[in-house]
This record gives C-alpha cells, sequence and structure tokens, in this order.
C-alpha cells in the first residue's frame, strides 16, 4: 500500500513537471513566435487597392481601371445570403469561436496523420480571422510556424476587432478569380450583377472559391465548379439559412457565367474613356488611377456618342468605298474546320453590326460566307457555326481599284470574292432601313480616317467625341492629338478680330489677284481661290466668308496684322503661337478637332471663354468631392431651413470675355451665311438655325467642318494618318459638312429651331447683300438683314478710287499696298 502511495506520488510529481515543462515550453513558443507579429492594428485604417469606375453622365459605366478589381462593400451592404454562404463554406462557427475554431483544428490534425508521406496539401483549420491575418499579415508559406502565428494573430484581432469588422475584411480582400478581389467585384465579373442581385446557386458558386478558384474554373473544370456550389448549397441547407424547395431549385440552376470585359462598357466610347484615363492618370498619378476607388463622372452622352460613332463610320465608309475594293484581309483555306482557323485571325471588336467572316464558295449570284466563332470563357473556340449569304446588291460598290476592269461596277460576285477571302460583312439593308434576313454586304476597313467632337457651348462640356473608325483598331485619338492643317475653318478668327477691331460685315474687300513679297530670298507669293480662280471684285467680308475667298482673307489680314489675328488665335486656344506669316491666315497652322470646337464654343455662347472638359466631377472612395469642373458660384444656392421667400439662387460667371458678345453674334450671323448659300449648304437641310464654317487644305489633304447650333458644336476632320490627296473636289464642304448635317439631324431631331440670341445694342438694318449699303425703300431681292454695333451702320454711299472689270481684276489705278480695303464712305 505505501509503494502505491509512493509511486502514485512519483507519477503526480512526474505529472505536474511535464505539465509546468509544457506550460512553460507552450509559452516559449508562444514569446518566440510573438516577437516577431506583425502589427495588426494596421488593419484600422486598411484601405485596398479598389478600382476606379468611371460613369457616363447619365450614370451608365463607361469604363474599369484597376491592377486588382475590387470594389470596397461596408458589411451593412453585403446580403445576409451572401454573408450566409461564405460562413457556410469556410466558417460556420465564425460568430461563436474567438479566432480559432478547435474542433476543425482537430480534424485537419486527424486527416494530416492519415495522409503524412502521401505528398497531398494538409488541409487547412483556418477561420475567416485566421484569413484575415494571412491575407493581410503574413505569406501564403505551408509551415506550422506560419500557423502559429497566424492563429496568434487572430486571437488578437478578435479581441481589437469587431466580428463584423473582420467579415467586411474577408469578403473585401479575398481573391476569387478572374481577376477579381472581394465579392462586389467578382459578382460583377462572373454573373454581371451587383450582390444584391444574385440567386442562391450563384452566391454558392461565390463562396466555393475561395480555397482554389483555378480549379474551380466554370468552364475548364465545369463539373468540379458545380460539384462544390451544391456542396456549398447543401450547408446552406444544413444550417437552416435556406428552404428545401431554394436548396432544390438552386442545385438544378446551371453554372452560366458573363465574362465581364476591363475596358470601356459603353458602346462607341473606348476613345472618350481612354481620353478620360489619361486625364486622370496626369491629375493624380498612376497609384490613384488604379488603386484609388476614384468615381468619375464624365460628360459623355451615350445618345449623343452613340450618333457621333454612326455618323462619322459612315463619312469615312462612304467615302472609303467610292475609292473602290481593294481585296481582302487575307486568304484562308477552307477546307476542314474553317472557324477554328478563322477565330485565329485577329478581327475588330467595337465596329458592331460588322463581323469578320470567311468566303466559303461563290457563283456569279452570290458568296456564302462562314462568320468568325466567338470564344468561350476558357479560351475555347466556340463550336457554334453562321453562314450567310452576300448578293450581288452587296458588292456592286466594290469596284477594282487595278486591272483591266478598274473602277467597273461589278457584273457578278464571282469577280469581287473567291473561296478563302477573309473579309467583314454585316447586314444587308433596303432603301427602307430594314434589314433582308439572311443576306450581308461585303465592307473592307476605310484607309481614311478623322475625328468628331461635340461639345456644349455653353459649359465646354463634351458631349461625344470619335477619334478614329476605331479604337480596337489603333488608339491614337485623332480629336486630341492628331494636329493638321484647318484651312479655312480658321478664317472665322481672322473675320472676328477684323470685326473686334473696326470693321463691319458690310466692309468692301476687293477680291482680286494679289502678290506677297516674303523675303530674305523666299519668293513671291500669289495667294488663290479655291476652285477655279475665279475673282468677285469688291466683296463684302459676309459674301467673302460665305464664298471663302482668300484673296480678301490675305488683304484683310495684312491691313489688321497677324501679330493680333496671332493674340486672337491664343485667346481662342487655337494655337499657343501663331507665326507672323499671312499664309497663316488660311489656316496653314495645325491643330486639333478640339481646340477647334472649343474656339467655336465661344462664339456660340456670345464670347466667354471655354475650358473643354471630358470630366463633370470626381469622389474619392469615401465620396468626397476631390474635382468639380464647374467652378461658378451660386448665390444662394443653400437655403438653411428651406424656402423662406428668398430671391431665387443666382450664378455668378466670371469667366473671361474674350471677345464683344456684339462681334460674337456677327461672326456668328456671317456663318450662318456659309450655311445658307456658301460652302456648307450641305447643313442647310438640318432645318434648324446653324452657323458654321467649311475647311480644305492645300492639296486637299484635309478636309473640315465646324458648325454649331445655338446649344451644341460639332467639329468634325477628314484624311489619311500619313497625309495624301484626298481626290479632286475633295472639300470641306463635300466630305465634311455632310457628316457634320447628319449628325446635326439627328442630335436635334427633338430641339425646336431655336435662333441665335442677339446681344443687347446689336442694330439690325437691311443692306443690299452684294455692296453693303444700306438698302433704299421698296428694294428687296437682294436685301438683307445685317448686324451692326451701335456707330456702324452704312451710310447712303460710298466712294472708292479704281474700277474692276468683269473677271473682278483691277485697272491699273488699283489699290496701292496693302490696298484693296473699302469702308461705307470711305476710300480703300
Amino acid at each position: 500500500m505505501r509503494l502505491l502511495v509512493r509511486f502514485m506520488g512519483f507519477l503526480f510529481a512526474a505529472g505536474t513537471v511535464v505539465f509546468l515543462v509544457g506550460v512553460a515550453g507552450v509559452a516559449g513558443a508562444i514569446w518566440h513566435f510573438s516577437k516577431d507579429l506583425p502589427d495588426y492594428s494596421q488593419l484600422q485604417d486598411y484601405e485596398p487597392p479598389v478600382m476606379t469606375r468611371v460613369h457616363a453622365s447619365d450614370g451608365s459605366l463607361l469604363g474599369e481601371y484597376s491592377k486588382e478589381r475590387r470594389l470596397y462593400l461596408p458589411i451593412q451592404a453585403v446580403p445576409k445570403l451572401v454573408i450566409n454562404a461564405f460562413l457556410a463554406a469556410e466558417d460556420k462557427n465564425f460568430y461563436e469561436h474567438g479566432g480559432i475554431d478547435f474542433q476543425g483544428m482537430a480534424r485537419a490534425a486527424i486527416l494530416y496523420a492519415q495522409n503524412y508521406g502521401s505528398g497531398r496539401r494538409p488541409q487547412g483549420a483556418s477561420t475567416i480571422t485566421q484569413q484575415v491575418a494571412k491575407n493581410f499579415l503574413l505569406t501564403n508559406e505551408v509551415s506550422f510556424s506560419r500557423k502559429i502565428k497566424e492563429a496568434l494573430l487572430a486571437m488578437r484581432i478578435e479581441r481589437a476587432y469587431s466580428k463584423d469588422r473582420i467579415l467586411e475584411l474577408y469578403l473585401n480582400e479575398i481573391y476569387l478569380g478572374l481577376g477579381a478581389y472581394g465579392v462586389a467585384a467578382a459578382s460583377l465579373v462572373y454573373f454581371d450583377k451587383s450582390v444584391n442581385e444574385l440567386t442562391v446557386a450563384e452566391a454558392a458558386y461565390l463562396a466555393s472559391l475561395p480555397k482554389a478558384p483555378a480549379a474551380l474554373h466554370p468552364v475548364r473544370n465545369r463539373d468540379r465548379a458545380i460539384e462544390r456550389r451544391n456542396y456549398v448549397i447543401d450547408r446552406l441547407l444544413e444550417n437552416g439559412w435556406i428552404k428545401q424547395a431554394d436548396a432544390d431549385k438552386a442545385r438544378k440552376e446551371p453554372l452560366v457565367v458573363t465574362n465581364r470585359s476591363n475596358g470601356a462598357h459603353t458602346f462607341a466610347g473606348e476613345y472618350f474613356a481612354e481620353e478620360v484615363r489619361r486625364d486622370i492618370f496626369e491629375r493624380y498619378g498612376e497609384k490613384k488611377l488604379y488603386e484609388g476607388g476614384l468615381s468619375v463622372r464624365t460628360t459623355l452622352d451615350p445618345k449623343v456618342q452613340v450618333m457621333a460613332r454612326k455618323t462619322m463610320a459612315a463619312g469615312l465608309v462612304n467615302y472609303d468605298e467610292g475609292q473602290g475594293w481593294r481585296g481582302p484581309i487575307t486568304k484562308l483555306d477552307v477546307s476542314g474546320d474553317w472557324g477554328v482557323k478563322l477565330a485565329d485571325v485577329k478581327s475588330l471588336s467595337d465596329i458592331s453590326p460588322w463581323r469578320m467572316a470567311v468566303v466559303l464558295e461563290t457563283s456569279d449570284q452570290s458568296a456564302r460566307i462562314g462568320f468568325q466563332p466567338g470564344r468561350e470563357l476558357g479560351g475555347a473556340v466556340s463550336k457554334q457555326r453562321q453562314t450567310g449569304i452576300i448578293t450581288l446588291d452587296g458588292v456592286r460598290w466594290a469596284r477594282p481599284t487595278s486591272g483591266a476592269t478598274r473602277g467597273r461596277t461589278p457584273t457578278a460576285v464571282s469577280q469581287v470574292l473567291s473561296p478563302g477571302d477573309v473579309i467583314y460583312a454585316d447586314p444587308l439593308v433596303t432603301k427602307e432601313g430594314t434589314a433582308v434576313e439572311g443576306q450581308y454586304r461585303l465592307r473592307q476597313l476605310p484607309e481614311i480616317s478623322g475625328a468628331m467632337v461635340a461639345m456644349d457651348p455653353w459649359t465646354g462640356r463634351v458631349l461625344a467625341m470619335v477619334g478614329g473608325f476605331s479604337f480596337d483598331q489603333s488608339q491614337f485619338n485623332r480629336a486630341t492629338q492628331a494636329y493638321r492643317q484647318p484651312g479655312s475653318s480658321f478664317k472665322p478668327i481672322v473675320y472676328s478680330t477684323a470685326l473686334d477691331n473696326g470693321y463691319t460685315p458690310s466692309t468692301v474687300v476687293v477680291d482680286a489677284p494679289i502678290e506677297i513679297d516674303q523675303g530674305q530670298g523666299a519668293g513671291v507669293w500669289r495667294p488663290e481661290n479655291y476652285s477655279t480662280g475665279k475673282y468677285y471684285g469688291p466683296t463684302t467680308l459676309r459674301n467673302a466668308l460665305a464664298r471663302s475667298l482668300n484673296t480678301v482673307t490675305v488683304r484683310l489680314a495684312q491691313d489688321i496684322g497677324m501679330p493680333l489675328i496671332g493674340e486672337y488665335a491664343k485667346r481662342f486656344g487655337v494655337y499657343d503661337e501663331l507665326p507672323n506669316y499671312l499664309s497663316y491666315a488660311l489656316g496653314a497652322g495645325e491643330t486639333t478637332v478640339m481646340r477647334m470646337v472649343t474656339a467655336y464654343s465661344m462664339f456660340a455662347n456670345g464670347g466667354r471663354r471655354v475650358k473643354p472638359t471630358l470630366i463633370d466631377r470626381i469622389q474619392d472612395r469615401y465620396g468626397h468631392t476631390i474635382y468639380r469642373h464647374d467652378q461658378r458660384e451660386c448665390r444662394g444656392c443653400d437655403a438653411p431651413g428651406g424656402w423662406k421667400n428668398q430671391p431665387e439662387p443666382q450664378l455668378v460667371d466670371r469667366r473671361e470675355q474674350v471677345l464683344d458678345p456684339m462681334t460674337a453674334y456677327q461672326i456668328t450671323s456671317m456663318m450662318e451665311g456659309v450655311v445658307q448659300y456658301g460652302t456648307a449648304t450641305a447643313v442647310k437641310e438640318v432645318g434648324k438655325p446653324i452657323a458654321g464654317k467649311t475647311g480644305t487644305t492645300n492639296d486637299e489633304k484635309d478636309v473640315w467642318f465646324i458648325g454649331f447650333s445655338p446649344d451644341l458644336v460639332v467639329g468634325v476632320y477628314l484624311g489619311y494618318d500619313k497625309p495624301r490627296n484626298l481626290g479632286r473636289k475633295a472639300t470641306g464642304g463635300a466630305l465634311a459638312a455632310p457628316v457634320a448635317r447628319d449628325f446635326l439631324k439627328l442630335a436635334l431631331a427633338e430641339k425646336p429651331a431655336t435662333p441665335f440670341k442677339i446681344p443687347a445694342g446689336i442694330k439690325l438694318v437691311r443692306v443690299d447683300s452684294k455692296s453693303g449699303m444700306r438698302a433704299g425703300p421698296g428694294e428687296g431681292g437682294r436685301t438683307i438683314l445685317e448686324a451692326f454695333k451701335p456707330g456702324t451702320a452704312p451710310p447712303d454711299s460710298y466712294s472708292a478710287i479704281g474700277v474692276a472689270d468683269a473677271e473682278g481684276r483691277m485697272a491699273p489705278a488699283a489699290a496701292p499696298d496693302p490696298g484693296a480695303i473699302m469702308r461705307p464712305g470711305g476710300l480703300w
């Protein structure tokens, strides 16, 4: 008995020693691993990288920019269904444990012992809190030391933060595949839905992804993905978080995902979105753009943008097809599965409804074509094959550009197409505008390019921008980056300079040959009028602008001086510096469509400076406004206590007046004449008050039209990227103006025919349209109402020295240098 007692005492003592040694060992291990634990307090101020989202003016998504596709959602905004799905999949006891799930750890230890030596990765028993510790503060190293640190950090995090805060960090940080971080981004990437729209099956699939998103790919590993999704559905049912009927329905639901692109999301808005991206990058830098979670509200009007894209593309295509058919993109062997071969050919993604196709067989009357198949989410070529027919009507435009039949209209489809030709086609449309089912029209990518900008003249807000035919083909934005000669579309700057400095629309200038000695051995410059070189003799400024007379513009520039014109050009933002050469008065300098549209906006708004913008407002990730374009002061907009019969709010506009409002109206009225009876009569078809000016450069390399209504300015430029002649009779009036006309007809279709506002002080006087002199009683026919500033209306007569002959040539007594300018009541 004594021996037994002694033995028991020995065991107790030994046990106590072992216990103390164990406690000491555990304490030592805790101390050892606690020495270099990361500072978990940083979670308090954690700001994860969040994608910047760009929206159009109507709120529709225009683009997303990020390195990690993540949208941060506070836990209060995450639906209960989504929360329960992740708890069921990852940590059902999350709200009960203190950071470590000991039962889960025991299960993992048993499995580890069973699989020891098999080479399998040990099964984790990490709680959501442990995963937060690992994802934020540790590495993915598979080791006991990392697990110990993870557990220690989890317990400290649980003591420092609420369960909701920990879950919020987890649901926003986890990687869920396809470049998506966090549940909000994953919901958009996989299903193109907000988290509030997810079904039980969709929420369960997202919850299945944290452990192995690549292994559960919805296309490559569809069966395994569905199996794991259904497992999560079962756990939801087992925990009582969904009903049996919901579970049964969710299991039967197919796994269908939508591969949501990361680029521009508004059709035809790619150039606009890229310009906004560059702007944000220049303002805030790369980190803020791709990680700052900015919310950008742009000025883009999606409806106007589609109109601009449609009309601009049509203008480019119409011109290009007029030059003839240049041949297929490439050739393919159509034996076997032509779809796989065609899928490997690069096609443009932003020219819908055009589609790439390969010619399968041809005859005189038609050609059978096969369309390029799409690719599934995993990259595999779709097994679907769609075909169509191109009839003779679809190739009639395709005149050969070389060979014996050059320029002849095709009389058989086989003259144009042959099997293996890779082409573009779109639905054949009748004259009535209806598509012919199953029939298509041959298309070719235009070589010519160009740009269009539409702007609100009162605010500078860019409503639409087209930088070329296809952003996918070329990201070079011709609206903002292409510096080209504006030609005669610059002349309104010259004329407004004159009108602002003593001239009137009725000032008479002689249109006749002129010679300019350029000095320093540069020779003599003899500017001529476009077209036939015809001269009109004494001509009012109004008629000279309408006819775009070069010699009149040069004489005017001589008289007022190029330095003054350069100053006005700088005020309007057309050029930063304008050389003092008279050729620059004819638009020989280089500028952009955006700059020209901005300048014309100042004519339209009464001479106020306009700063063009693509962005209305930028907010940071917390919703604070950090940029706003509209800097006008609103007096009385803040009404504490509500409406109390106080005066209505007033907007205080302190923008610079760059042009006299009366001058702005005069040049606008003169440019209305350009549309009504001048070089831009194509635009007259719009049927609304429109002012504008065409432009054609030397050798017909570039053609322009800039025009405006009282509330909308549009600028169009067409030309080859590597400048070359556009062909005989290629003018701004023939090519650019019709594009602007088609756009304005759409954009102004529902707008009233509002006339341009006449500013106070302007006096309308009836004058003879040819001489500019005051019209006498009973005169009609050639008379017009002309706008004059106070004290500048014409007298009843004027005198002049010299006489012009029938061809506009001046007699020997003609004007001395710089001469050839007649003012009412005065001499040249």
